[in-house]
């Protein structure tokens, strides 16, 4: 990921890299007294930044609809066999598909977040570093993963995590989903029942 730099900037850097530290932005004096890392959103274009947020409203829309389902369910206890535990799992991904049996793809994976998410990748991964990010991806095996919404990720598939840089740049999820590659395609999944919640094509370049 390259970025450009005017002299004095490079110099600096190139310092801290010879004495081998590493180099982060300083912040502003409000977040140093709230004690806060600076806001992603707040360098995005007033556009993207409603796109973004947009979306994050929709991922916690369906994280409240699955929390709100498993608070119904019985509870497992803190001394629960494998079994029990994945039966609590199997239950709570059947509950939430029958409560989504209408959802389709695109309802969180909109065409604007979608081209937002692409140009994203684009941007931060060039040259060799998209080499290597398609590599370790389309290596991957996740052959035979269904791109379905409300179908389950296999549990013997891998499962592809994003690059810690590409995840700082991404849109913030809540705890319960995570982004996954599979292919060049982007999947929504719920990570404790295993349910693909949305997918989007051709993410990555």
């Amino acid at each position: 990921m390259k970025h450009k730099m005017n002299r004095t900037t490079g110099f600096v850097m190139g310092a801290l890299v010879v004495f081998g530290l590493t180099f982060s932005p300083v912040p502003t004096i409000a977040q140093q007294t709230a004690g806060q890392q600076p806001d992603p959103l707040e360098s995005l274009p007033v556009k993207d930044r409603e796109i973004v947020v947009a979306f994050q409203e929709r991922v916690k829309d369906y994280t409240k609809m699955r929390e709100a389902i498993e608070l119904k369910m019985p509870k497992l206890a803190k001394e629960s066999t494998p079994e029990q535990i994945q039966a609590h799992k199997t239950e709570l991904e059947k509950r939430v598909r029958e409560a989504r049996a209408g959802a389709k793809r695109g309802e969180l994976f909109t065409p604007g977040i979608a081209a937002f998410i692409r140009k994203t990748i684009k941007s931060e991964y060039k040259g060799r570093e998209l080499v290597e990010l398609r590599e370790a991806v389309l290596e991957a095996d996740t052959k035979g993963v269904p791109l379905r919404v409300n179908y389950t990720y296999p549990e013997s598939k891998e499962l592809v995590e994003m690059p810690p840089t590409l995840l700082l740049k991404l849109p913030q999820l809540p705890k319960q989903v995570r982004y996954r590659f599979v292919g060049r395609n982007m999947l929504l999944v719920d990570r404790e029942n295993g349910l693909i919640v949305d997918y989007m094509l051709n993410a990555l370049p």
